[in-house]
């Protein structure tokens, strides 16, 4: 084990990219691999086996690893689970979902969007209707939409998706949920989790995850045109997953061989250590209310609605009334804590975001959540009083 300590640095508390542990950092930093070598080949297999081990998902659903965003994910699903001319749904709480929308699009899918309003998830009973008057190849969803903060019922959204049209995909945007939020990916039925590394798994950005079920690839396998995509493309990807989970190499692009290595530390951290996965999403739970009742008890107001709305891995937060984010973010950066600003399109500047996930919530030694807390409490009061607020 190496004695490597990062760098002093500013808390980085945005929805994504998160802190990282020393570990994970030097782990990035191994020296340079062939993507072939067979002591890189068990690395990249055994992320493969582990991610399933964070979603709960059994032998049979099929992870993709993929240098790329985690926008990639939602190419992979247009591209090779939806044809041409076919309707997908998308429950839309937010930034996200527009975007996902917007790339369903680019691939000839014909969509239809249930919007929540703003602050809260789609009800289930909208979504039952819809089901009921249209059939759609695929419903979509962000599970934690990063812009607004906002958290989907995920095993609802399948539960309803299964009992009222149960041959259609249930895709969950899970960029800003994957390892902060439960997720049961067998249990509830879900068909395909689309995440990235940079959040809740706790690695550098980079990776394009995504896992999909049995039925998803049955689906992809039966499909009669052509994959829309050339990078993005399963008929690709697929060969190069099975080979390394068998043991062996295989090629189509070459592999962030670095960025595997610092994901097998962060997946071993999760899924081999203390603390369990269930008592990791207890402390994002844990930390969410404390941040969550600290900003109240500074009469800051949740973006979310409803308490059962508010993700567990960020809080999203108005401004008070007189104040901007050019009053109070570069006051908590002087104070060595970054938060990120408001994103949603038609509301962006009344309000900021603090992220609560990976180390900074499950490592309480290190006293991340205390320092934002009292940042924010300074920083607010300072602002206040330069504004005469």
């Amino acid at each position: 084990m190496s004695n490597f300590k990062q760098e002093p640095h500013k808390l980085l508390v945005i929805p994504g990219p998160i802190e990282v542990t020393d570990e994970v950092l030097y782990a990035n930093a191994h020296p340079s691999m062939s993507h072939v070598s067979p002591d890189f080949i068990p690395v990249f297999g055994d992320c493969i086996r582990m991610i399933r081990e964070v979603l709960f998902a059994g032998p049979q659903a099929q992870p993709f690893i993929i240098s790329g965003s985690g926008t990639l994910g939602w190419d992979q699903v247009s591209a090779n689970l939806v044809e041409p001319g076919e309707s997908v749904l998308v429950l839309n709480s937010g930034y996200f979902g527009d975007s996902f929308a917007d790339c369903l699009r680019t691939y000839g899918a014909v969509v239809d969007e249930l919007h929540a309003p703003f602050g809260t998830a789609v009800e289930l009973s909208s979504l039952e209707a819809a089901l009921k008057s249209k059939k759609y190849k695929l419903v979509t969803f962000t599970h934690v939409d990063t812009s607004t903060g906002v958290l989907s019922d995920a095993k609802g959204i399948a539960e309803v998706v299964k009992s009222a049209s149960p041959e259609t995909l249930v895709a969950l945007d899970g960029v800003c949920s994957v390892a902060s939020e439960e997720i049961q990916m067998d249990a509830w039925g879900i068909d395909v989790v689309l995440t990235a590394s940079q959040k809740g798994l706790g690695v550098p950005p980079g990776l394009s995850i995504l896992v999909a079920s049995e039925k998803a690839m049955k689906v992809f396998e039966a499909r009669k045109s052509p994959v829309t995509s050339y990078y993005g493309s399963w008929k690709k990807w697929l060969p190069i997953m099975r080979a390394y989970e068998n043991g062996s190499a295989a090629y189509f692009a070459t592999p962030p061989v670095n960025l595997i290595y610092a994901f097998h530390t962060s997946l071993t951290q999760l899924t081999k250590r203390a603390p369990s996965l269930q008592e990791r999403f207890a402390l994002h739970r844990e930390a969410s209310a404390r941040v969550k009742k600290a900003a109240e008890e500074l009469g800051l107001r949740q973006l979310p609605l409803d308490s059962k709305y508010a993700a567990n891995g960020m809080t999203a937060l108005y401004f008070p009334d007189g104040l901007v984010a050019s009053d109070l973010l570069p006051r908590l950066g002087k104070r060595d804590v970054i938060v990120a600003g408001g994103l949603h399109k038609d509301h962006k500047e009344k309000y900021f975001r603090i992220g609560h996930m990976g180390v900074s919530v499950v490592d309480k030694m290190r006293g991340d959540i205390d320092k934002v807390i009292a940042a924010l409490k300074e920083s607010l009061a300072e602002a206040k009083a330069s504004k005469n607020v």
